[in-house]
């Protein structure tokens, strides 16, 4: 995560998504892996915060406060997440990252000291879960979860939402793919992924989760179902 991203149409969805696990009664732990801005053009995506007709029917309360954005000398700041109260209740770690493996590792000692005792940890690298490209470590690894980290945090009892950036690949393939990976690695009972137009997140469960985690899908689907596709398919109760 950049605070450059902060507040476009990718955040907009994604503190939706946060919310219906708030809201299921899911205590909720960010971890930004917030690394610095850059010149680039990402995070620009902030019309739809002109245009309430079309946006603000999905979460009418979240519109109302990321519309403090469009006030005079507002920055961009993930602080804003919670100084506006995003998504209730939650506890954010915003430390930044960087790619020294000795600084990483005291970098997720303190990220999980802090968020110890929340039900789903969410995880937000600019880019998702690590490549083979590139090692933890080199230089381009703040971009990237670590097998590794996310073994550490399932295994401390967190559910895990991990953010995920589209590769060039088949998207309808690729989410049920890196799902079973997930749940193969981590000895997940369940893997459930929620794609978007540009990424997409997928909440690891743990078992004791699943009334909640399934509860919270069912209220994705019915107030961003335009939005947020889940995998697999919330099924309706007859």
């Amino acid at each position: 995560m950049k605070n450059q991203y902060f507040g476009d149409v990718n955040d907009f969805r994604k503190y939706g998504l946060l919310r219906a696990f708030a809201a299921a009664g899911l205590s909720i732990g960010v971890c930004w892996l917030l690394t610095a801005d850059d010149a680039g053009g990402d995070g620009e995506l902030r019309g739809y915060l002109s245009k309430p007709s079309r946006w603000r029917r999905y979460d009418a309360d979240l519109y109302d406060r990321l519309q403090q954005l469009q006030q005079p000398g507002v920055p961009r700041s993930v602080t804003y997440a919670s100084k506006w109260g995003l998504v209730p209740g939650a506890t954010y770690f915003d430390e930044e990252l960087t790619d020294n493996s000795d600084k990483r590792n005291d970098y997720f000692r303190a990220a999980l000291a802090a968020l110890r005792g929340c039900d789903v940890l969410f995880l937000d690298p600019d880019n998702g879960v690590e490549v083979q490209s590139t090692a933890r470590g080199k230089r381009g690894s703040t971009k990237y979860i670590y097998w590794s980290e996310l073994h550490e945090a399932y295994d401390n009892g967190h559910s895990l939402l991990v953010y995920q950036h589209f590769p060039r690949v088949e998207r309808k393939r690729f989410v049920p793919f890196l799902a079973d990976r997930l749940r193969d690695e981590l000895g997940a009972p369940c893997v459930e992924g929620f794609a978007t137009p540009h990424v997409a997140f997928f909440l690891v469960r743990q078992d004791r989760h699943r009334a909640a985690v399934e509860k919270a899908a069912a209220t994705v689907q019915s107030n961003w179902s335009e939005q947020i596709d889940i995998w697999p398919a919330v099924q309706q109760a007859v």
